[in-house]
């Protein structure tokens, strides 16, 4: 039988936590010796009632304390748990082989976060530039069972090997991106997912291959609206 780990395909499913919640401000999470994950925790959640999360991968070369900068503050502002993990390798594994570690550890971090914290799961999105916005498209299109949101900022490309549910689809790309080119990066994948049939949002700035704050103030907003609609 196909073995859908080897695809990007996640294990972990929503359960009720079982572990005492973690108190607001930023965690090391201890889960790994090497490239451990970071969580956000936002005052004034009630960790037995769902609470949205976000994923938010970084860049290639890049780290925890690289990217927690561009969504950190959106996190306590509007109230997400926000989880950022590190690739084991300089990039992420679906970047240089395929999946594998990477997958593996991403399992064990939402299931941390889960035992100690009720989550949303109408509100579960994977985020991130350059070659973490490729990651978050990629891993999160394989994963529609629990992904509901997609942020992908400057990714250079969407590898999908086992494409699952309907996540919603945010793009935000630069038409000065010379790293990775709109042409053949955020138009192509737009129109890929266009074609397929995915919710999509796709918005196009002035701006280079580095990330636009004003690019991920919608990002969140698109992350949160029908929440606030609710």
């Amino acid at each position: 039988m196909l073995d859908l780990s080897l695809l990007g395909r996640l294990e972990f499913r929503h359960a009720a936590p079982t572990r005492p919640p973690l108190p607001p401000g930023r965690h090391d999470l201890g889960l790994f010796a090497e490239r451990d994950y970071v969580l956000i925790v936002p005052e004034g959640i009630d960790p037995a009632h769902p609470t949205p999360l976000m994923v938010l991968f970084h860049g290639g070369g890049g780290s925890a304390e690289k990217i927690l900068p561009i969504l950190h503050r959106h996190a306590l502002e509007r109230g997400f748990l926000l989880l950022v993990p590190q690739s084991l390798f300089p990039t992420w594994d679906i970047v240089i082989a395929g999946n594998g570690p990477d997958r593996e550890r991403l399992d064990i971090g939402l299931r941390e976060v889960a035992s100690r914290f009720a989550l949303d799961p109408a509100h579960v999105a994977f985020a991130g530039h350059s070659d973490g916005g490729s990651y978050s498209l990629s891993t999160g299109l394989s994963n529609g069972q629990i992904v509901t949101h997609i942020l992908a900022f400057s990714a250079g490309f969407m590898t999908v090997l086992a494409q699952e549910g309907a996540p919603k689809v945010f793009i935000a790309h630069g038409q000065a991106d010379t790293q990775t080119p709109i042409d053949s990066a955020g138009r192509a994948h737009a129109a890929k997912l266009r074609g397929a049939g995915y919710e999509l949002t796709y918005v196009e700035h002035p701006g280079p291959h580095a990330s636009q704050p004003a690019m991920v103030q919608l990002g969140v907003d698109h992350f949160l609206k029908d929440l606030r609609q609710a």
